[in-house]
């Protein structure tokens, strides 16, 4: 999809992914305009300081709350492509806080599918996580909604031209709130040991930079009601220590409430409909609207009966060496 002259509004915008894609847009496009849609206005703010006045003439900053239909519908005039990124998504805050994460997470998602329709939003694609599937904490159950949702708004926009796919990929290296800043605090701070939930525990890992440019190619090949999962490396808990810490030692301290030990992103009963493509696998959605398969062929097959995209299963691993070099060249956001 070509973006040049496009209004592109990014909930959740001010964000760690919402600032690494505002700045992709600016870098490598030329909007019309780019919404930030998030709540705090502090962090409107900061965003606003990091920009030239050129720049600052083609981002609007919103300030609303997905929680609010009518305030979407407002934002959402004349918007071209919607990228939703905003959620509550830590684990503990969401067990102890249930019903405000269903606010944010499924509550929300309806409003944005709402709105969409409403103002003829071309395109929408939704952040998800691999928690959404198999998921045993509420964060994780909230997104397996919502991605439930946006599939389904496929066919509650029939005969409009909106359209709604889901992007969903494993943790984020360095974002705010993952565990390589807690790991650097500790460091600096003088820690001479390093918590670690279990030894044996793996996660999929993909940077900001690739989180943003695979939901930009996403978006220019979706057809709606897509969940499109990246092929990306798997690391262990224990290599991201002895990366960041060279024989440091490690204090055992157990999974926390809602933890997985590894992380799946496609289940074997997604396996029957999953197209395994050269950098990433398509989830075809199992509705009346999906009437075709136009992806499946000899060079885009489906996946294998029983086949599991798990962390610990990953032929893809990022060693102590890629860690290393990953992280000298990662923006840290604290």
């Amino acid at each position: 999809m070509d973006l040049n002259g496009k209004s592109i509004l990014i909930t959740g915008g001010t964000g760690s992914f919402g600032k690494t894609l505002m700045r992709h847009l600016l870098d490598h496009h030329n909007p019309a305009r780019i919404i930030l849609f998030a709540r705090g206005e502090y962090n409107h703010y900061l965003v606003q300081q990091e920009l030239s006045q050129d720049e600052r003439n083609k981002v609007r900053f919103f300030i609303g709350d997905v929680r609010d239909p009518d305030r979407l519908v407002m934002a959402f005039r004349g918007v071209d492509v919607v990228i939703h990124a905003a959620a509550q998504k830590q684990v503990p805050l969401a067990e102890y806080n249930p019903f405000e994460c269903v606010r944010t997470n499924i509550v929300g998602a309806e409003n944005i599918v709402q709105a969409a329709i409403r103002t003829d939003v071309k395109r929408v694609v939704a952040l998800s996580t691999d928690k959404a599937v198999n998921p045993i904490n509420l964060y994780g159950a909230t997104k397996l909604a919502s991605d439930k949702i946006f599939v389904a708004a496929n066919s509650l926009g029939s005969g409009t031209d909106t359209r709604f796919s889901v992007v969903r990929y494993g943790n984020v290296l360095g974002s705010r709130g993952s565990v390589i800043p807690f790991f650097r605090k500790l460091l600096k701070e003088g820690a001479t040991e390093i918590p670690v939930t279990d030894p044996r525990m793996t996660r999929f890992w993909i940077t900001l930079d690739q989180a943003v440019a695979f939901t930009m190619s996403c978006l220019n090949t979706m057809q709606g009601g897509e969940i499109f999962v990246p092929k990306i490396p798997s690391m262990r808990i224990t290599d991201l220590v002895e990366a960041m810490a060279p024989g440091s030692k490690t204090k055992i301290i157990g999974i926390r409430p809602g933890e997985k030990l590894h992380e799946i992103m496609i289940t074997e009963d997604n396996a029957r409909h999953t197209v395994n493509m050269p950098d990433r696998y398509v989830i075809e959605p199992e509705w009346s609207f999906w009437g075709r398969r136009e992806l499946v062929s000899s060079d885009y097959p489906l996946v294998e009966e029983g086949f599991q995209y798990s962390s610990d299963l990953n032929d893809d691993w990022l060693s102590v060496e890629k860690l290393r070099a990953i992280l000298e060249d990662l923006h840290i956001e604290e």
